[in-house]
């Protein structure tokens, strides 16, 4: 009996079936992606560094310039910001002030378009979207020689919003950035239930109270996410900004910087790069500031 009972409890071996899979670790199925994750890593990482050491090189040239840095100083950040001909603060001024008012600009004209295309229905209601969407298959580039002459002749009336202005490049700004911002902000615009719009009609509230003081409420996490991604896109605009701007103290960063490497490349690149780390940090600190908003904003406005 007791033998039996050992027979019994005994585990008995069993054969795989033919053609059956052998289950693989999940360490040995990953380790090539890790792989590539750390070389695209620090294939990204390569001209920050580079940057990086230039900045702090303290001669200052291109032709010393290297990966690694022999010597460490601060030489190109006080020449950046004691240079009398280059206004590097001035330059830095004109791209917050531009950038900021743009977007918000940008995203106030976006969120009535939007507002309207998702809760009203009036005749060319789908051919206005599609005209939207299909106005952004264009290249900008088509656009700037109708831009220039146009605000030439602004100029001409009102001096305020001609060329070579803050104000007429935000002009420019606002009008060019409707097309993908009220296509995002129209499918997060979808999601909030029309029965909260219904109710306070009831209650006797106009349509402009409910945007203003409700809608915009709810749809806070979009509003975020297009200022930010409008807000990078006007930081880092070159092509207009260079065609409306001509004068050195209204001009901004990356038309500033672009002339200082103009005059002279290999003098010029350290404070060039000087420039461009400090032209980062404002990017940095609002991708880190509104991180969650972003994520939140771009995958509950793309349900629709």
């Amino acid at each position: 009996m007791s033998s039996l009972t050992q027979t019994l409890a005994t585990p008995v071996a069993t054969e795989p079936e033919p053609g059956a899979r052998r289950r693989v670790p999940v360490s040995g199925r990953v380790w090539w992606r890790h792989s590539l994750a750390i070389v695209a890593l620090i294939w990204s990482l390569f001209p920050i560094v580079f940057i990086l050491s230039a900045a702090l090189n303290p001669s200052g040239t291109l032709s010393t310039s290297s990966l690694l840095p022999t010597k460490i100083g601060m030489d190109n950040f006080d020449a950046l910001f004691n240079d009398q001909n280059r206004p590097f603060l001035e330059w830095f001024k004109n791209s917050m002030v531009i950038s900021t008012v743009g977007a918000l600009l940008a995203v106030f004209i976006g969120a009535s378009a939007a507002y309207a295309f998702s809760r009203m229905r009036f005749v060319g209601r789908r051919p206005g979207m599609l005209l939207l969407l299909l106005l952004q298959m264009f290249p900008a580039l088509l656009t700037f020689v109708a831009m220039y002459i146009t605000f030439a002749a602004i100029g001409d009336v009102i001096p305020m919003f001609g060329l070579n202005t803050s104000l007429g490049l935000i002009l420019a700004y606002s009008g060019g950035a409707m097309g993908a911002n009220v296509w995002l902000l129209k499918g997060y615009f979808d999601t909030v239930p029309r029965e909260l719009d219904e109710a306070a009609k009831v209650d006797g509230a106009s349509h402009a109270r409910i945007f203003f003081t409700m809608t915009l409420r709810l749809v806070l996490p979009i509003l975020i996410t297009v200022f930010m991604l409008t807000f990078i896109g006007l930081f880092n605009e070159f092509l207009l900004a260079s065609i409306f701007l001509r004068d050195v103290d209204s001009q901004t960063l990356g038309v500033g910087l672009n002339a200082m490497l103009k005059a002279d490349r290999n003098r010029y690149f350290g404070q060039f790069c000087a420039g461009a780390l400090l032209v980062s940090i404002p990017v940095v600190l609002l991708y880190l500031g509104f991180q969650k908003q972003l994520v939140g904003g771009l995958t509950q406005g793309s349900v629709k």
